[in-house]
């Protein structure tokens, strides 16, 4: 059961995991005649696509070992106190090289950031707020402003600063409904800025954003995001 327990474990590690491949290494050949050869490649073959895919850089000749100890009975080379201290020390190897490439991505997204809002604050029609958030009016509408505790009916597109699509309600065919005060800080403060029937730009820094955190796989940490905005209407709060 122990061996099982740590069996499991072992393969969240490969999930999350996130090291340097090793070299490419020649194919090998195996009979794949019966059922039970090809099921045992393919399921082989599966976890190595699994490892590659996160970068895991893996023994194959120990870990072959391994499997093969295991599937015939023999004795593990290792205790399970030494597997169990070999996957910590692994696990605390993956957190800190996450980390120290999460900073790496945040400080040359801040400095990309930086250098955008700066250019762009020079744009004809772009206005920078007190916060430094930025915002263009393409078309202003004539309707009420909605305060910060308002739930607004909109369409928006959000991009990264290479133009990379993130999230569309077009995209979705439908508009989206949210209380202005579970938003990120900019599209808080932006929103208030418009009149309902408008379509403004808004350049969002990091830090009215998602911050050094980032959200999902494309928003990377400290990331700065434009947003098309258009206010269609200020709904009543459900009780």
């Amino acid at each position: 059961m122990k061996k099982l327990a740590m069996s499991v474990a072992l393969s969240s590690l490969v999930v999350l995991a996130a090291c340097q491949p090793k070299e490419e290494a020649p194919a090998t050949s195996a009979a794949l005649d019966t059922p039970e050869q090809r099921f045992s490649y393919g399921m082989a073959y599966n976890m190595g696509e699994r490892m590659v895919a996160e970068s895991l850089e893996v023994d194959a000749d120990a870990f072959a070992a391994g499997v093969q100890d295991a599937l015939s009975g023999a004795e593990s080379k290792l205790t399970d106190e030494e597997i169990a201290a070999e996957m910590a020390a692994f696990q605390a190897r993956m957190q800190a090289k996450m980390e120290t490439e999460a900073a790496e991505a945040g400080a040359a997204n801040a400095a990309e950031g930086e250098a955008f809002l700066a250019e762009n604050a020079t744009k004809e029609g772009v206005m920078t707020t007190e916060s430094g958030l930025q915002y263009k009016v393409e078309s202003m509408g004539d309707g009420a402003k909605p305060a910060a505790t308002d739930v607004v009916r909109v369409h928006y597109r959000g991009t990264l600063l290479d133009g990379e699509e993130f999230d569309s309600s077009y995209s979705r065919g439908e508009p989206a409904e949210f209380g202005l005060n579970q938003v990120i800080a900019g599209w808080t403060e932006g929103l208030q800025l418009m009149p309902v029937g408008s379509k403004f730009t808004f350049y969002i820094p990091s830090d009215l954003a998602y911050g050094s955190r980032g959200a999902g796989a494309k928003i990377g940490p400290s990331s700065t995001l434009i947003f098309e905005v258009e206010l269609l209407d200020i709904v009543t709060p459900a009780e």
